[in-house]
């Protein structure tokens, strides 16, 4: 039989953190001891009050259609918490909940972007391997803008300027960043506001990070700033602060009518979320204590790997403001990223992910999750250093 699928589908590439991690499983199927760096999940468990909520939710019964919006308990507690920690005016009716941030980002684009008339979206680089894909699959055209490794990804209005057009919807932005680690500062964040102002552009501000960030800095949200608050869409969840990536609770934050039309792909796609799942979110909001050790963890490993990082030669690797992996350039002949990040598999036996998979502004890079085990860590550390030595000493 011949079957005939969406056209979109042959210019969306398989996950590189998946493939990634798939090559490391055979690898360790043959006996070979690999240390898995490549994907973006916390090590930690779900705080014990948000698991004990949900198991009390489940054994009450609390297993039938939930709101499509979501459960008003946790959408309140969204609110309060946007309006205290991100400075985002916004009430309950303002907040969508979904299966995961990634199907917020899906949402928000899909409410944009309409199928095969060109509409574009630009995307920052490096970025998270997943909005081109999202993208395409709503019909739409990525933009992407590549900033520069050299400047530690600095935003400037003249590149933002470069690659705007009159097909040009959105702008998707994702601070503290995925692969980088750095975070949106004031100046950068009224660059973007005044450039979405400027080309009546919405922007796309995926958050999910937002909760882990260090040296006692702090995210700028883009919605917080008055006069753009009307364009921006504010994505975030639970999956990384709270350690709950396999409960697929996310949430988009914006203009009402922006909202209620997501709310539309929400009603003929997910129905709605499970009211248990939801219930262990709520609680999730008084285990503040559980998070900031998650993130005061995350930054004695980021200074350990980081640090060690940038003693081997031919590596550099800036220090990480936020999220937890180390964006780490390897400046070793010929070798691109995909090529680094081969050798560090089959020389290191450590997993990474290519820079390759994040877009421009990403040659010879790979990422590395510092989620992981510290004694992990260091052993990962100490492995490239030996086969980079060995490398550059004419070994193979």
């Amino acid at each position: 039989m011949e079957y005939y699928f969406n056209a979109n589908l042959k210019n969306i590439p398989p996950s590189a953190s998946l493939a990634v991690s798939e090559k490391a499983r055979e690898l360790k199927k043959k006996g070979i001891d690999v240390i898995t760096l490549a994907t973006g999940e916390p090590d930690f468990d779900t705080p014990y009050a948000a698991r004990f909520a949900a198991v009390k939710a489940l054994v009450e019964g609390h297993t039938h259609y939930s709101q499509a919006r979501g459960i008003e308990e946790l959408r309140d507690c969204i609110a309060k918490k946007l309006r205290k920690e991100n400075g985002i005016s916004c009430d309950s009716q303002q907040i969508l909940l979904t299966p995961g941030a990634k199907y917020a980002v899906y949402e928000a684009i899909a409410v944009l972007v309409t199928p095969q008339s060109g509409d574009e979206v630009m995307i920052l680089n490096p970025a998270w391997v997943s909005y081109g894909p999202m993208v395409i699959a709503a019909g739409g055209v990525p933009v992407e803008v590549g900033l520069s490794f050299e400047n530690n990804y600095k935003i400037s209005r003249e590149i933002l300027e470069q690659h705007v057009s009159e097909r040009t919807r959105a702008l998707i932005i994702n601070y503290p960043n995925n692969p980088t680690g750095c975070i949106l500062t004031e100046e950068e964040a009224q660059i973007v506001a005044d450039f979405a102002i400027t080309h009546n552009l919405i922007v796309i501000s995926d958050e999910i990070y937002e909760r882990i960030c260090f040296d006692g800095r702090k995210n700028k949200s883009l919605a917080s700033i008055e006069k753009v608050k009307d364009r921006v869409i504010t994505i975030n969840g639970f999956s990384k602060s709270m350690a709950m990536t396999g409960w697929r609770i996310g949430y988009l934050c914006g203009p009402q009518q922006l909202i209620d039309k997501a709310l539309l792909y929400s009603q003929h796609t997910i129905s709605c979320l499970s009211d248990f799942c939801q219930e262990g979110a709520a609680a999730s909001f008084e285990c503040q204590e559980e998070a900031e050790e998650m993130v005061k963890s995350y930054q004695n490993r980021r200074d350990m790997f980081v640090g060690k990082l940038n003693e081997i030669p031919h590596v550099t690797c800036h220090l990480p403001q936020g999220a937890f992996y180390a964006w780490a350039k390897f400046e070793l002949g010929d070798m691109d990223s995909v090529a680094v990040s081969e050798f560090l598999l089959e020389k290191a036996h450590v997993a990474t992910v290519p820079g390759a998979s994040y877009g421009k502004g990403t040659d010879k890079c790979v990422r590395m999750s510092f989620a992981t085990a510290e004694k992990d860590l260091q052993e990962a550390a100490r492995r490239i250093d030996s086969a980079v030595r060995t490398y550059l000493n004419g070994g193979e």
